[in-house]
């Protein structure tokens, strides 16, 4: 991680990490936690699991909230406090409804992804005067459904815990992994497959299916890592 200078203005300087940072701290986090628990790491980290690790780090979970107060589309709130843990708070409709079970999991890990990454900068002197009021020693960080994976890279908060929500729920090596094995499979020894290809599009399949993910996080996924390519790509055999 490296300092560079934040241009949204909301403190003076901000936290880059690389990829493969973020890759390997949400790696560790996840496998530690199912080591933990289980002595063993296996995928898909369940629904509960996920819960009990968010609460493992935060002062308060709240998967029951209603957030239609917080904005048109938020789906996601954490609460960050001067001085103590931050509060995650999750749309109740995402809990409840079986249907928007994908959602939930990655809201849940992308607040997760805002508390491993960013708390510590709500702790800083830099927060006082611009964040802060005197009013009030909380912010919060309201998340929206169309950045919980897709965010733009120049909304850093955002593009960073939308990362780490993928790298969460789908480690790299268990990705890897999975790819070799799907490209043996099909008897392919191209290493990147065009995500509008029919590989590439069963790669998507059995991201989704592995790791309790919907298609569309396990494409942004295996794009992000390089793994999948916009467009067709022609795959070859061994």
């Amino acid at each position: 991680m490296k300092w560079v200078k934040d241009r949204t203005g909301r403190f003076g300087q901000r936290p880059h990490y690389l990829p493969e940072e973020l890759d390997a701290e949400c790696e560790k986090i996840v496998a530690d936690f199912l080591v933990r628990k289980y002595k063993a790491v296996e995928y898909p980290i369940s629904n509960d699991d996920l819960a009990v690790l968010v609460e493992s780090v935060t002062e308060d979970l709240d998967l029951y909230a209603d957030l239609s107060g917080e904005g048109q589309d938020v789906e996601g709130v954490t609460d960050f406090f001067r001085g103590s843990r931050p509060k995650v708070r999750i749309e109740k409709n995402l809990t409840t409804d079986p249907r928007l079970v994908n959602r939930f999991r990655t809201t849940l890990t992308h607040e997760l992804g805002h508390v491993t990454f960013h708390q510590f900068l709500f702790q800083g002197r830099e927060t006082s005067g611009v964040l802060f009021s005197a009013h009030s020693q909380s912010v919060s960080n309201k998340c929206k459904r169309e950045t919980i994976v897709h965010a733009a890279y120049s909304d850093w908060m955002e593009w960073q815990a939308g990362y780490a929500c993928g790298a969460l729920l789908m480690p790299t090596t268990a990705v890897r992994d999975l790819i070799r094995g799907y490209a043996q499979e099909k008897e392919l020894s191209i290493v990147k497959f065009g995500a509008a290809s029919e590989e590439g599009q069963g790669l998507i399949a059995a991201v989704a299916e592995k790791f309790a993910v919907s298609r569309d996080a396990a494409r942004v996924r295996l794009l992000q890592r390089g793994s999948l390519a916009e467009g067709q790509i022609e795959p070859s055999l061994f």
